[in-house]
């Protein structure tokens, strides 16, 4: 490439032909490289009796232990807060906290988080004394002690998560942390307007505060009934059906569809799944972890 001035201008003249042709090609995107998530320098992180970090991450689903070895050398895992590119490094899989592009994943084999569709009239307690249906029953033939992750009252249904890990399940109950829950409600009162959804976004004032949802469409109507999507990400007990009834709104039927990433999707009413590598890691960076 060549450069000549004309008229007190600068010109400059593109090289011609299959070199020209090389150098225009779009250039391949470099492996993106994760902060460090802390401002801190940079640890020894390498645990001199611990496991090679491309067999913790190919044990955790990743992928081939080739796989995982590219994985490290092009930047994309870090542990404990450190970027590691260096494939001698050993770590502790029960302390180690190892992300992938920013997404933690979960090394504790031990631990399980599940998604269950609760039925109408279950109770989310584990055991109740008054002899109603309870969670347990649902779960009774995974070997785990299983904690639910906030609860549906015994007239709603749809999604709860149910976990063994204490870490995750007190923050994602944690009010700091905001996890959205998505809900399916279907009223009666008479037509919804706009603004009964403005009335609901703004505030409605109940016995025990303010509430506001984040989010209020019109799903569906017919004569005599609407069907809602509600989003909020309050917690306070049967928080949905006491906003609907400030406004005017009974509620005839409440389905969790949705608590943050997590989706109820098709699974069917009483049936459990373990949630997968990447909705596990997309929960937990919800909840800093």
């Amino acid at each position: 490439m060549s450069t000549e001035r004309r008229g007190g201008s600068r010109r400059t003249s593109r090289p011609q032909g299959p070199a020209a042709q090389r150098s225009q090609r779009p250039r391949k995107p470099a492996p993106r490289r994760p902060a460090p998530r802390s401002g801190e320098p940079d640890r020894d992180v390498h645990v001199a009796d611990g496991v090679r970090l491309q067999k913790v991450l190919a044990q955790a689903g990743l992928g081939s232990r080739r796989k995982c070895e590219e994985l490290i050398a092009e930047g994309h895992v870090e542990v404990d807060g450190v970027l590691v590119t260096e494939l001698g490094v050993r770590v502790d899989p029960a302390k180690a906290q190892v992300h992938v592009d920013g997404m933690r994943i979960q090394l504790d084999a031990s631990k399980v988080t599940i998604a269950l569709n609760k039925p109408l009239g279950v109770v989310s307690t584990m055991s109740d004394p008054d002899g109603r249906p309870t969670l347990a029953y649902l779960v009774k033939d995974r070997p785990e002690r299983l904690f639910h992750v906030g609860r549906l009252d015994a007239d709603s249904e749809g999604l709860l998560l149910l976990t063994n890990d204490g870490e995750l399940a007190n923050r994602l109950a944690h009010p700091r942390y905001e996890i959205r829950k998505t809900y399916l409600v279907t009223v009666t009162g008479g037509e919804f307007y706009p603004r009964h959804a403005k009335q609901l976004t703004e505030g409605v004032e109940l016995e025990d505060g303010l509430a506001r949802a984040d989010k209020v469409r019109v799903v569906d109507a017919v004569p005599g009934e609407t069907m809602l999507e509600v989003v909020l990400h309050e917690g306070r007990n049967r928080i949905v059906r006491r906003m609907l009834d400030a406004v005017g709104f009974p509620v005839t039927r409440l389905v969790r569809t949705r608590i943050g990433p997590i989706a109820l999707g098709d699974l069917r009413v009483g049936r459990t799944r373990v949630l997968g590598r990447t909705e596990l890691g997309t929960l937990m960076r919800d909840v800093d972890m």
